[in-house]
C-alpha cells in the first residue's frame, strides 16, 4: 500500500463494504444482469467496448435513455451522470439546441466524402476561439492526434515524440509509455503494440523542465504531445513558468508544439490555450465537440500549414495515412457547428464552473470535518478527489496514490445512491444542465461514503 493511501482506513472493513456495496448493486439491477448474461452470447465480455467492463460494480448497468445530466437504467433507476461519457457527452445528454440540427442533417444527407457551408463556419470559428490559422476534420482525438505526428514527423524529419509520464491520448501508439524508475517502458496492459514505444517515444515527468530541456536537446523529436494540464491521471496543474518553458525550449530546439484539449476543453469555450493565451504548433480536440456525435479536429498555424503543403502531393493524399472515408462528414460537421454555436459558449461556461466549485466546496468541507488526507483539484467545470494530501506535480506522483479497492468502494456506494462517477479516476463532469441539487446529492452521498469508512454513526 502506498504511503500516501488513507493509512486510518481498516482494510478488513472496507472489503466488508465492498461486498456489501455489490449484493446492494445486483438487488437493485436484475435486468441490467439478465442483459448482461445474455450479452455473453456475442458481445466480447460482455459489452460493446472493452473499457465498458472497468466499472465498480459487478457488471455495467444498461443504459434505457439519457436527457440532460441524467440518465435512467433499464431498472428504472435515476441516475445524476457526473461521469457524462468521459467528457463524450460534457454538453449534457442530447441537448435541444444541437438536437435539432444533427436530425435536420440527418434528413438531408449523413456523409458524402464532399464538403459542405458547415465546415466554412467551424473552421471559422476553431480559429475564433483556439487562434490555430487551418483545421481538419476526424472522427475521434486519437485520429486527430495520430495524423498531427504523422505530419510533426513529416515536416521535421525527426523520428521521435515526445509525451509526459502517465499522459492520456487515446489509443495513439507513441504514448504507452512511462517511466519505470526513472527508465522508459512500455505502458502496463499495452495491447500488442506495433513496435515498443520505447523506440519511438521519449518520455519524461510533466513539470521537469530539467528533463524536458535534456530530452529535446538531440533535436531528435519531431513533436511534444501534451495536455496542457494533465487530466486522465487526474488534474494535475502545470507548475507556474513550466508552459511558457516548454514553449521557449519546442522553439529553442525547432520541435513543434501539441496541445490535446480533449478533455481539458472544460476549462473554457477555447479550452485551455484560449483561456491562458497559448501559443500551440498544432492543437487537437475531440469528444464533446458534436454533443455526442463522433467527431474531432487538429489545427495548425499557417507556418505549419506551408511546411505540410510543401511536403504533400495530392496525388498521394489518400494513401498518406492521414484521412478517412468518414472523416468530415456532414453529420458530424453540422453537429460541431450546433455545438460550438448553441451549446458550448461562454454562457454555459458561466454555468458549469460555479457549479463544479460548489462540487469541490462540498468534498473539501467534508475533507477537513474528518481530517483525511485527501486533496481536491479542479480545472473549469472538471473536478477530482485523491487520496493524498498535497496535489500531485506530476503524472509519477498521481500513480503512486491510487488505491483500487478504495476507488471501487467510493464509486459504487455512489452509483447505488444515484451518482455515475467516471470508472477510471474519481473525477466529476458538469454539464449544462447539472443543478445545485445534484451536486448537493453528490455531497450529501460523499459524505455518508466517508462515514461508513471511517465507521461512524
Amino acid at each position: 500500500m502506498s504511503s500516501t493511501n488513507l493509512s486510518t482506513i481498516d482494510r478488513t472493513r472496507l472489503d466488508e463494504l465492498l461486498k456489501q456495496e455489490e449484493e446492494l448493486f445486483r438487488k437493485n439491477n436484475p435486468k441490467s444482469a439478465e442483459l448482461f448474461q445474455k450479452a455473453q452470447e456475442h458481445l466480447l465480455g460482455g459489452v460493446p467496448m472493452n473499457w465498458m467492463i472497468k466499472w465498480a460494480s459487478p457488471y455495467p448497468v444498461f443504459v434505457k435513455e439519457a436527457k440532460g445530466a441524467h440518465f435512467t437504467d433499464v431498472d428504472g433507476n435515476d441516475y445524476v451522470d457526473l461521469c457524462l461519457g468521459d467528457t463524450g457527452a460534457m454538453t449534457g445528454h442530447s441537448p435541444e439546441q444541437s438536437t435539432a440540427s444533427i436530425i435536420e442533417q440527418i434528413n438531408k444527407g449523413i456523409t458524402y466524402m464532399l464538403p459542405t457551408e458547415n465546415s466554412l463556419w467551424v473552421g471559422e470559428e476553431l480559429h475564433r476561439r483556439f487562434g490555430l490559422k487551418y483545421w481538419q476534420f476526424t472522427l475521434t482525438a486519437t485520429d486527430a492526434n495520430r495524423f498531427a505526428l504523422r505530419l510533426a514527423r513529416q515536416i521535421t524529419g525527426r523520428p521521435y515524440v515526445l509525451v509526459f509520464n502517465w499522459c492520456y491520448h487515446g489509443t495513439v501508439d507513441e504514448s504507452f509509455i512511462t517511466l519505470v524508475d526513472g527508465k522508459p517502458h512500455a505502458r502496463k496492459g499495452n495491447c500488442g503494440p506495433q513496435i515498443d514505444p520505447v523506440k519511438t517515444t521519449k518520455v519524461v515527468e510533466f513539470n521537469d523542465i530539467d528533463a524536458l530541456e535534456k530530452a529535446l536537446a538531440t533535436k531528435d523529436v519531431a513533436c511534444v504531445l501534451a495536455e496542457p494540464v494533465m487530466t486522465n491521471i487526474g488534474i494535475v496543474h502545470p507548475k507556474p513558468g513550466f508552459l511558457d518553458a516548454l514553449r521557449e525550449l519546442t522553439r529553442k530546439t525547432e520541435t513543434i508544439l501539441i496541445y490535446d484539449e480533449t478533455h481539458t476543453i472544460c476549462t473554457g469555450p477555447g479550452g485551455y490555450t484560449g483561456t491562458h493565451k497559448l501559443a500551440p504548433d498544432m492543437m487537437t480536440l475531440g469528444k464533446p465537440l458534436g454533443s455526442g456525435i463522433p467527431g474531432a479536429v487538429y489545427g495548425c498555424t499557417e507556418e505549419i500549414a506551408q511546411r505540410i503543403f510543401a511536403n504533400s502531393k495530392v496525388e498521394d493524399c489518400d494513401t498518406s495515412g492521414i484521412g478517412g472515408t468518414l472523416a468530415g462528414n456532414a453529420l458530424s460537421i453540422a453537429a460541431m457547428r450546433a455545438t460550438l454555436e448553441k451549446v458550448l459558449t461562454e454562457d454555459a461556461y458561466r454555468k458549469t464552473i460555479p457549479l463544479c466549485d460548489r462540487f469541490v466546496k462540498g468534498v473539501e468541507e467534508n475533507i477537513k470535518e474528518f481530517n483525511l488526507p485527501w486533496v481536491v483539484q479542479q480545472l473549469g467545470c472538471r473536478a477530482e478527489y485523491w487520496f493524498r494530501d498535497k496535489p500531485p506535480a506530476n503524472g509519477g506522483e498521481a500513480a503512486a496514490s491510487g488505491d483500487y479497492e478504495l476507488d471501487r468502494y467510493m464509486h459504487l456506494a455512489a452509483l447505488n445512491r444515484g451518482i455515475l462517477m467516471t470508472p477510471f479516476h474519481n473525477m466529476a463532469l458538469m454539464c449544462p444542465a447539472t443543478t445545485e441539487a445534484d451536486i448537493d446529492h453528490h455531497t450529501k452521498v460523499f459524505r455518508e461514503s466517508v462515514q461508513q469508512l471511517l465507521n461512524l454513526k
